[in-house]
């Protein structure tokens, strides 16, 4: 039996091929800067995915210059301590998982001025796990490409669909999804995972974000 890490990566670098091809037309035929949101649960590979499309479109550039910007949306991680999580309905925590008011102003001001600066959430900030939202001191500063690329759980949610021009949904089985999770996230996994995370993203994906709502599906082929 192959190695999972490998074909953890060979999943990932034939939905990256499939999506490039689609990348690439749309760079042809639309207006720039074009925003693609790559959406998808957790552990369906979309920061794997993204890096490789950006990768493989910015090398092929005549000018020499980036023609995608990738945007991971973990950057924008709003916190929370387990207490105040839990009085919130799964609504209440779908709202306020992602700053995704953080994330419309960047995108408009990518689109309106060319130019886009924020602050991540610290992740290795001892109070990451707080009521009080931890974020890195120096900001980040990008300027936008013909394209630009969120990639992150709930970048496709309906708060920035006018500021998006290619919704995409990365779907892989929920097997090989739960073992890529637990690689990532280690012995976290199993309980706090369940217990904070999942609940969320079932919600967002049936209620809020079902398949019909994407544009482009990413899906494996077929066993058989």
């Amino acid at each position: 039996m192959e190695n999972y890490n490998v074909m953890d990566i060979r999943n990932s670098q034939y939905l990256a091929h499939r999506l490039t091809g689609d990348l690439r037309s749309l760079l042809s035929v639309g207006t720039a800067p074009i925003v693609v949101a790559l959406d998808g649960p957790s552990g369906s590979g979309k920061s794997t995915i993204a890096t490789i499309v950006a990768d493989t479109l910015n090398a092929e550039s005549m000018a020499g210059g980036a023609v995608v910007t990738v945007i991971e949306g973990d950057q924008f991680y709003r916190g929370g301590s387990a207490t105040t999580w839990d009085k919130w309905s799964v609504g209440e925590k779908m709202n306020h998982v992602m700053d995704w008011r953080c994330q419309r102003t960047l995108l408009k001001s990518l689109l309106d001025t060319g130019v886009g600066i924020w602050r991540s959430f610290d992740w290795d900030s001892e109070d990451w796990d707080t009521d009080m939202i931890p974020l890195k001191p120096e900001p980040n500063c990008c300027v936008a490409t013909p394209m630009v690329l969120l990639e992150g759980v709930y970048s496709a949610r309906p708060q920035l669909a006018d500021l998006v021009d290619l919704r995409v949904l990365v779907k892989i089985p929920d097997a090989v999804r739960h073992d890529q999770l637990r690689q990532r996230e280690g012995g976290a996994y199993g309980s706090d995972w369940d217990s904070r995370w999942a609940e969320i993203e079932d919600y967002y994906f049936a209620e809020v974000m079902p398949e019909e709502a994407y544009d482009l599906i990413l899906a494996l082929p077929a066993e058989g």
